[in-house]
């Protein structure tokens, strides 16, 4: 016996239970963005989802809703024979497309028949990134945002990551951004995510905080790489208490040469990204640092990088996007032990100055 479709408005109330969350939008759409934890099960593919809207387009929506409707019904037994095949009798799926109509439509109809109890998320992913957008600027002014600020290097990602393990609330931007900042900072194994799926994450990250305790977070630019701040987040960052991890330039450059080894492994790459800073130095500087690429000067190219690029174009002093810093911590090596007592050091105080 069929069961009941339940269609459900975002957000959700909590008290619901599902098995799973079922993304029946083409890969690309899911690859954009997606509620997280969904899982993609195409009932029209990147290539049949572009061919319907051709027709729809240039012929008529009957034919288009014809030709869909029979891809859809395929598309649908695929998943039934091999994704569903196994579900049990009380399997509870969620399911939503791009508005909520037919696509999710069609695959809740075929799976209530069978007899499962499925729910609809009315208004679909649109729904969802509404409340993203919502949720963002409602909760960015709440957060009791601790901003690291400090020069290039100076191993606030690496303090971030000792607050986190000792319980404290970190919000890494450069973690979900997928970018470390810089003109070096792309990922070398993984793209930046879209800037919709970038926000989701945020999201996804502020939305379980305990808005009475701290949330600690690294300075940023408007951007990170090519993603934009949601600006409710941005403005609040440049509100916050600002600390700043003072570190030595020779403890930064040591620590950057390892921590981009791998960058270092490709020096054609490394060549091509010094010849961005053009514009920014005098042609024998650029020189001198391609220079130091090809012989290998790797720690001496750093150590320079962070001497007259670095350090000059990027300041914690109160004259940039954040105020001057309230309390300097220092963090004279990199090493496990001394970044934890740093981090310590920063949770005392933020817990001191938001108490």
């Amino acid at each position: 016996m069929a069961k009941m479709i339940t269609r459900l408005t975002l957000p959700l109330s909590g008290d619901e239970t599902f098995d799973e969350i079922i993304d029946v939008r083409a890969p690309l759409e899911f690859a954009e963005d997606h509620i997280s934890g969904a899982i993609n099960l195409p009932v029209l593919n990147d290539q049949e989802r572009a061919e319907v809207g051709t027709i729809y387009k240039q012929v008529s929506s009957f034919d288009a809703r014809k030709i869909g409707a029979g891809l859809v019904s395929k598309n649908i037994a695929g998943h039934l024979e091999s994704h569903f095949a196994d579900k049990p009798k009380g399997y509870r799926p969620l399911i939503y497309c791009w508005r909520g109509g037919q696509r999710s439509g069609s695959m809740a109809t075929i799976l209530s028949e069978v007899g499962w109890a499925v729910s609809l998320i009315d208004g679909g992913y649109r729904a969802y990134r509404r409340q993203v957008s919502a949720s963002i600027e409602a909760l960015s002014p709440q957060l009791k945002t601790v901003v690291l600020n400090g020069y290039t290097g100076a191993g606030k990602t690496l303090v971030l990551k000792a607050i986190r393990e000792l319980g404290g609330q970190v919000l890494d931007l450069e973690g979900l951004a997928q970018h470390k900042g810089s003109v070096f900072g792309g990922d070398l194994h993984a793209p930046q995510p879209a800037q919709k799926r970038f926000e989701s994450l945020i999201y996804d990250t502020i939305s379980g905080f305990d808005l009475s305790l701290p949330v600690y977070v690294e300075a940023e630019s408007a951007k990170i790489g090519r993603m934009n701040l949601p600006n409710p987040l941005w403005q609040q960052m440049k509100q916050s208490t600002i600390f700043e991890i003072d570190s030595p330039l020779d403890a930064r450059a040591d620590y950057l040469t390892g921590d981009y080894e791998e960058w270092l492994n490709d020096p054609d790459r490394v060549t091509a990204t010094i010849d961005r800073l053009t514009g920014y130095h005098a042609n024998n500087k650029i020189a001198e640092w391609k220079g130091m690429v090809q012989s290998g000067e790797w720690r001496a190219l750093i150590a320079d990088l962070l001497a007259e690029h670095y350090d000059k174009c990027y300041h914690v002093s109160g004259d940039g996007n954040y105020a001057v810093p309230s309390e300097s911590i220092p963090l004279a090596r990199h090493d496990i032990d001394s970044v934890a007592v740093c981090a310590k050091s920063v949770m005392k105080s933020g817990q001191r100055l938001h108490a």
